[in-house]
């Protein structure tokens, strides 16, 4: 079975990354030792261009093959903010009560039917200082004034997903990755290595 390695400490990310590999023959770990390296500075002006950074850099402490995401929320009101920002909207320090609070301020001219937004995210793959694939997902809802919902995280309670009819924080961790953004982008990257696999 093969292995590849999430460039991530985030244990939830692990588990469904785990959970959408298995059925692929390929086994998902985090990097050995990444809790003890130096974090990669995310300052690209794009997901892509962060997520490649990341899978770049720390493809350089292991002979495996390292894939690192970078995702975020855009709102077309807001001309596609947060964006690469979403994590600190609010400020460097902020935690996902105050960036939401700031999403909702920002948009509280804006009338229920215009606040359409899309979640994105990118997915880099890289070997020994190579980039090997980069695939993207993405997830369209709208975003509405009152949060619903105890489950995923960030923008999630906000983010509502008409094909469901209910947002993100709704969904159990099985349903959301079934129709995110981060599970669109890693279905495409497993497709790809069991592809490569099968042509050999």
């Amino acid at each position: 079975m093969r292995t590849i390695y999430l460039a991530s400490n985030n244990l939830g990310k692990l588990r469904e990354f785990e959970q959408a590999a298995m059925a692929m023959e390929i086994r998902v770990q985090l990097l050995p030792g990444i809790d003890s390296l130096p974090a990669c500075i995310e300052d690209g002006s794009t997901f892509e261009a962060n997520a490649r950074k990341k899978a770049l850099y720390y493809s350089g402490f292991t002979e495996g093959r390292v894939f690192a995401d970078d995702s975020g929320l855009c709102v077309d009101a807001l001309e596609g903010a947060p964006g690469v920002f979403s994590a600190r909207f609010a400020g460097p320090e902020a935690d996902d009560e105050a960036n939401n609070q700031k999403l909702l301020h920002d948009l509280a001219k804006v009338p229920p039917k215009d606040r359409s937004a899309h979640y994105i995210c990118v997915v880099a793959l890289a070997e020994r200082g190579q980039i090997l694939n980069v695939v993207e997902g993405r997830a369209e809802g709208l975003i509405q004034q009152e949060p619903c919902g105890t489950g995923g995280f960030g923008y999630d309670p906000y983010f509502f997903y008409p094909p469901l009819a209910q947002t993100f924080a709704q969904l159990s961790t099985e349903e959301k990755f079934t129709v995110s953004h981060r599970g669109e982008a890693f279905r495409k990257l497993l497709a790809s290595l069991w592809l490569e696999a099968h042509r050999k």
